[in-house]
């Protein structure tokens, strides 16, 4: 059976959210998305509704940064917690399906002497948790945490994951005050507590419109003199008297180490951020939308999922 349909006026399409999608699609169906603003019709051969005005897939950029760790505490009176790694960070483009629906996850920063959460874009990118501040030896992580300031003399720092961070600061392990290593960056290794226990500096990035520093490394506690400062870009400062300061939410920044008496608690890692990007109208749906320069930006602060 043909149906001919002429004129000059319209043919008014069934129209829905993208949530109103037909539960068993079938090849051919045809709606207008009122989410998008689109037509769209559904492809069986790739099991997607793809839109009548734009082609299957589209370029993305993207920014993944992982839970900072939690800062080292302070376990003994000779003994200052080193501040935590930052949240690893990765940043490319990619090329997404349009139709699918991509699992978003946003780590969270790890507690006291414990490593942050990994950050993912289901399997296009995954970014790893920051290392946690160490009470002796920092950990690894996507940037390693700082070790901690002892008179043991077990005081390395961790080791970073290359491409995503940056090692850890070794703990001053003679002479008072025994300050704790800092915490690995995006850019920079944590400084040692011998000079200064800061956390190494994160990354600036321009991927919302303005330029906006992430993953930064927490600073190493101390019990004399000046603790170490939290690195650009969310880093928690380490204690001079009490519990290491917390990383900044949703920066990736890791946490402060604790000062060392009576075990004073590491600060908490910030937790992590996704954002996705791409130049135009919108297309997808999820997270925080917001535009800037001529491109569409979604911003995911917790875990959800972006429909292309």
């Amino acid at each position: 059976m043909a149906l001919d349909v002429q004129g000059t006026d319209y043919l008014k399409l069934p129209v829905g959210t993208t949530g109103q999608r037909p539960s068993v699609p079938a090849s051919g169906m045809i709606r207008q998305n009122s989410t998008t603003g689109n037509p769209e019709w559904y492809d069986a051969t790739t099991s997607a509704w793809l839109q009548f005005s734009q082609p299957a897939g589209y370029s993305i950029n993207y920014l993944v940064v992982a839970g900072g760790g939690g800062g080292g505490a302070g376990v003994a009176a000779t003994s200052n917690g080193g501040g935590a790694g930052a949240g690893g960070l990765l940043t490319t483009t990619s090329s997404l399906s349009s139709g699918t629906a991509y699992t978003i996850t946003v780590g969270a920063g790890g507690a006291s002497v414990t490593n942050g959460s990994n950050s993912v874009i289901s399997t296009i990118a995954t970014a790893v948790g920051g290392g946690a501040g160490g009470t002796t030896v920092g950990s690894s992580g996507g940037s390693g945490g700082g070790g901690a300031g002892s008179t043991s003399g077990s005081n390395a720092g961790g080791v970073g994951t290359a491409g995503q961070g940056n090692a850890g600061g070794v703990g001053m392990s003679s002479g008072s005050p025994y300050r704790g290593g800092g915490g690995g960056g995006a850019s920079a290794s944590g400084a040692t507590g011998s000079s200064s226990g800061d956390g190494g500096v994160g990354t600036a990035n321009t991927i919302t419109g303005s330029s906006v520093f992430y993953a930064g490394g927490g600073g190493g506690g101390t019990s004399s003199g000046v603790a170490g400062a939290g690195g650009n870009g969310g880093g928690g400062a380490g204690s001079l008297s009490g519990a290491g300061t917390a990383g900044t939410a949703n920066t990736g920044g890791g946490g402060g180490g604790g000062f060392n008496s009576a075990s004073y608690a590491g600060g908490a890692g910030g937790s992590g951020i996704v954002i996705i990007s791409y130049l135009g109208s919108q297309r997808g749906t999820g997270g925080t939308v917001t535009s800037s320069g001529g491109y569409t930006i979604h911003t995911f602060t917790s875990s959800s999922t972006y429909n292309a």
